[in-house]
């Protein structure tokens, strides 16, 4: 998990929920679900798999802000995106994604977006990337009152490829262990 889980009386969640809400842990007496199962559950909530859909969700808005397909701009959009990307780009053209990529990634917590996004960038040379960038932040400048669309489009393809990264590495922790991670503790513990 990302966020220690709650474990005691101490915990900053525990804290919060005594002090803010007004409701001690073993809240109420004698009940099956109480404020301290409240705090567990939260906590969980907070884990890998919900950061996987936020950033999965980060990819859809990043894709958002660009041309929409099958629009005057959008098409104009993605051709100029391919001539500069050349074959990378096709990883994420939307007519090789197919139309339903973004669905299924709304719904789950896929990672296909994610790889395809890290193969563009990949794929591209410094000539592409620079040209790719160029294309990226020319259609994000006309809606911002920041100059320059070329560090617009740098911080698009940033975004993209970090957020990219953070799917794909919570995607592996979800297949990690208890004692996956008590190796872990251990073997840097003993470094």
């Amino acid at each position: 998990m990302i966020i220690q889980r709650f474990l005691d009386d101490d915990g900053e969640l525990a804290q919060h929920l005594v002090k803010h809400i007004n409701t001690p842990l073993d809240w109420p007496e004698g009940a099956g679900l109480n404020t301290g199962h409240v705090a567990e559950i939260a906590s969980a909530a907070a884990c890998d798999v919900s950061y996987n859909q936020a950033a999965n969700g980060h990819l859809i808005d990043l894709f958002a802000a660009l041309p929409l397909p099958g629009t005057p701009d959008g098409n104009e959009f993605w051709v100029a995106l391919g001539n500069a990307g050349g074959d990378a780009a096709l990883y994420i053209d939307p007519g090789n994604m197919g139309g339903t990529s973004f669905d299924r990634l709304a719904r789950g917590n896929e990672a296909g977006i994610a790889d395809r996004v890290l193969s563009f960038l990949a794929e591209l040379d410094d000539q592409q990337r620079d040209a790719v960038t160029k294309v990226i932040g020319d259609a994000l400048a006309h809606d911002t009152l920041v100059a320059g669309g070329r560090y617009l489009g740098q911080l698009w393809l940033r975004d993209a490829e970090t957020t990219a990264w953070h799917v794909l590495l919570a995607k592996r922790r979800l297949h990690e262990t208890q004692s996956d991670r008590m190796r872990f503790f251990e073997a840097w513990g003993n470094a």
